[in-house]
């Protein structure tokens, strides 16, 4: 399976919604909002102090089966009861990424609170209520949902999941973490036909965060260790991309793998590792080019800040781009300096 992001082809956007009920009297805006999430999650009763003025936005990012929703909203209490459960239940696991406030999650046999830097996971089929609030008026969170026939984990560990947080600081958290920010952040960049790899990207990632909350070194299919394995060592090329020692082989060093395998695992992807550290470069040097903030800069001084010598900048810039580094530059903005011709 490859994780690779496309660049966006000249195609139809990633199907979105994005919705505010800013527009609307006051007094209507709390039960639109509530229609509205119960077609994104699932039915729920719902109650808030601000239910006579709740200002709330959300977008819902349809990625194939798996929907991701970033959403801002004041503090609310969700209820999901038997009864709502027997009336319609969409069988999907729900995954929270609190980015401002807090809930506290009562299943009844237990009780989770989760604040900033925290996944929580729910069950559209347990009965819950969830209490949230935040000391700045205002929730931000991004909500992932997947349906539990497409995640790639055995029910039990799914299941065992619910109520246990799992911190987005380090582990398959941090990468999951990453990728939805990043997702939310680069939304106009995605087409349509991105959705359904970058939606079982995230129903791979969701089920490892899951079988981390419920065991500890929970066995996960071989292809899911192989993927986060492979987001890992992305993220940490981005992360090392003004190193000069970046390599395949100090990045093989650094997740204390060999090269070989390295390499055998890139295989399945759309690049190789020196191709990928290449291309990432050759990136952020082609979008300091038209930064306003370089404008002053030559162009091989913003070649070196991303080890790219000046002959071989120019030569795989043509190659990528179709013109010159200096071409580029002036074609991108409203003045070409002198400082800036290559």
């Amino acid at each position: 399976m490859s994780w690779t992001i496309p660049p966006p082809p000249s195609s139809v956007p990633l199907p979105t919604v994005a919705y505010s009920n800013g527009h609307l009297a006051p007094s209507d805006r709390f039960a639109h909002w509530r229609d509205l999430l119960s077609h994104t999650h699932a039915p729920m009763d719902l109650s808030s102090e601000r239910s006579d003025d709740f200002l709330a936005r959300q977008r819902v990012i349809a990625l194939g089966d798996v929907t991701v929703w970033p959403a801002a909203f004041p503090p609310v209490v969700f209820r999901r009861t038997r009864k709502l459960i027997r009336q319609s239940d969409p069988e999907s696991y729900h995954l929270t990424l609190m980015l401002r406030g807090e809930g506290v999650a009562d299943w009844g046999d237990r009780t989770l609170r989760a604040g900033p830097g925290t996944f929580h996971t729910s069950d559209s089929s347990r009965p819950v209520e969830i209490r949230s609030g935040a000391a700045r008026g205002r929730i931000l969170m991004i909500g992932v949902e997947v349906p539990k026939a497409v995640l790639p984990l055995p029910r039990r560990l799914a299941d065992r999941s619910v109520g246990i947080p799992v911190p987005d600081s380090h582990g398959v958290g941090s990468l999951l973490s990453h990728f939805l920010r990043q997702l939310v952040q680069d939304l106009p960049e995605y087409r349509l036909t991105d959705g359904p790899r970058l939606g079982s990207a995230v129903a791979d990632l969701v089920a490892a965060v899951l079988a981390q909350g419920a065991e500890s070194g929970a066995a996960l299919p071989e292809h899911i260790n192989r993927a986060t394995t492979v987001l890992r060592i992305r993220a940490f090329i981005q992360q090392n991309l003004g190193d000069p020692a970046l390599s395949p082989s100090a990045v093989a060093a650094a997740h204390h793998i060999s090269t070989g395998y390295l390499h055998r695992i890139f295989r399945t992807e759309d690049t190789t590792v020196g191709s990928l550290i290449r291309q990432q470069r050759l990136e952020h040097a082609r979008a300091e080019l038209t930064d306003p903030r370089w404008a002053g800069h030559p162009i091989g001084t913003i070649a070196a800040r991303w080890c790219l010598t000046a002959p071989e900048f120019s030569r795989s810039f043509r190659a990528a781009y179709g013109m010159t580094p200096g071409e580029y530059r002036r074609a991108h903005t409203s003045t070409g300096t002198g400082a800036g011709r290559g």
